[in-house]
C-alpha cells in the first residue's frame, strides 16, 4: 500500500471556471448610445424649467430623472425608450427577471458613483467578468441584449 493518495484527474473542461460573462451582455457602446438618448429626453423638460428658475428646474430634473428611470428600468420590460431603441435592457442578475422599480431607483443614483470618480464605474465594465458597472453591482442587475433576452411586451 501506497502512502501517497492517488493523483487527482484533471478537471473536466465544462467544469473550470468561465473567464467571461455568464451570459450575452450589452457593449459600451449600445449603452452609452441608450444612455445619451434617455439624458436627451429626461433633459430636454428639466432644461425648460431650468431656464425659467434655476431651483425649480434642477428639482424637477432630478424628480424627472427618479420616475423615468426607476419605473422604467423597473419595469417587466427593463427598458427606458433609450434601451428600447438600442436594443437592450436591464435584469436581475440572479433571476433574469425585473428588478422593480425601488432598485430601479437605487440604479439610478448609483450612476452619481459611477460618474463621479471620472466615469471610472462606467469604464468598468471593460474589465469586470459579468460586464458590470458599478450602479448595476449595486442594483444586482445586468444589461442585456434583447435579442438574447427577449421582453414578453411593451410597456409592463
Amino acid at each position: 500500500m501506497s502512502e501517497f493518495p492517488a493523483p487527482m484527474p484533471p478537471p473536466r473542461p465544462d467544469a473550470l471556471p468561465s473567464a467571461g460573462p455568464s451570459g450575452p451582455r450589452a457593449g459600451l457602446w449600445r449603452r452609452f448610445a441608450a444612455l445619451l438618448v434617455d439624458g436627451i429626453l429626461v433633459g430636454i423638460i428639466g432644461g425648460v424649467v431650468y431656464a425659467m428658475d434655476a431651483t425649480l428646474g434642477s428639482l424637477v430634473s432630478l424628480a424627472i430623472g427618479i420616475a423615468y428611470f426607476g419605473y422604467l428600468e423597473g419595469s417587466n420590460s427593463g427598458q427606458t425608450l433609450g434601451k428600447r431603441w438600442l436594443g437592450i435592457r436591464v435584469i436581475d442578475f440572479n433571476t433574469g427577471g425585473p428588478i422593480g422599480y425601488g432598485r430601479g431607483v437605487i440604479r439610478y443614483f448609483a450612476r452619481i458613483l459611477s460618474y463621479l470618480a471620472c466615469f471610472l464605474g462606467y469604464f468598468w465594465m471593460l474589465w469586470d467578468k459579468e460586464k458590470q458597472c458599478w450602479h448595476d453591482k449595486i442594483a444586482s442587475d445586468v444589461v442585456v441584449p434583447v435579442s438574447s433576452y427577449p421582453v414578453a411586451s411593451w410597456p409592463n
